[in-house]
């Protein structure tokens, strides 16, 4: 059953319609400053604490949730942050349409649908084809972070990093629990309340001098159906 969707007529809502019709992303923010995207940015906490720790990092926050696009733009506005843009569309379609090769300072992931059923994980989204696409997208020097409360997803992607040139370890460990400073989503400090660990990654580009990035695996609607026909939830 899907539900209402939710006008949102905040500023800082991104439509695709205007992101369509701007030269670059950068245009919308009208400076020079770096992007860096969240993918799923729930209700807006994290991406909150991100941007005002970072005001001279622009911000790009995504979700395929109306709601949840609603929620994050009313705490951008009530905060009277300039330096965030929220847009309600699927990452990989995002970076495929819409993004520039080199054009992100950092990629931030916290707590994706982990899809626990074995037979479902070929669903996560953080998987090898979509690691080599990020390399494309993010500068040299550009940082990765990926949280999840879920352990089997966060070796998966522990485990993907090192087979995939471009990218460094910059933990002491493929993975570490979630840091101290690093910013908390509701979600996640419902977790770290009970004593449940978010495993934490954090990796970085390197630059490629002996071989070429490997190739941006094809970009696919979905495993269920089209984005453009996805259910208003």
């Amino acid at each position: 059953m899907t539900q209402r969707i939710i006008d949102i007529n905040s500023p800082n809502f991104l439509t695709e319609e205007r992101l369509a019709g701007a030269r670059s992303i950068e245009e919308v923010f009208a400076n020079g400053n770096p992007l860096a995207l969240e993918i799923g940015c729930g209700i807006g906490d994290f991406i909150l604490q991100l941007a005002q720790e970072k005001p001279l990092v622009n911000f790009l926050a995504i979700d395929i949730y109306n709601k949840g696009c609603y929620k994050t733009c009313k705490k951008i506005d009530q905060a009277g942050l300039d330096n965030v843009r929220v847009m309600r569309i699927e990452a990989r379609y995002l970076m495929a349409r819409y993004l520039q090769p080199e054009s992100l300072s950092a990629i931030y992931i916290n707590c994706p649908d982990p899809w626990p059923k074995k037979r479902h994980r070929d669903r996560r989204l953080v998987n090898r084809g979509f690691l080599q696409t990020a390399l494309h997208y993010l500068k040299s020097g550009a940082d990765f972070y990926f949280s999840s409360d879920f352990t089997d997803y966060a070796l998966q992607v522990a485990d993907l990093h090192p087979t995939l040139p471009g990218f460094c370890n910059c933990l002491a460990s493929p993975w570490e629990t979630v840091p101290a400073c690093y910013p908390k989503s509701k979600y996640m400090r419902r977790f770290l309340e009970k004593n449940q660990p978010i495993y934490f990654i954090h990796c970085r580009k390197v630059e490629f001098h002996n071989s070429p990035l490997p190739a941006i695996p094809p970009v696919y609607p979905g495993f269920r159906t089209a984005w453009s026909t996805v259910g208003h939830e």
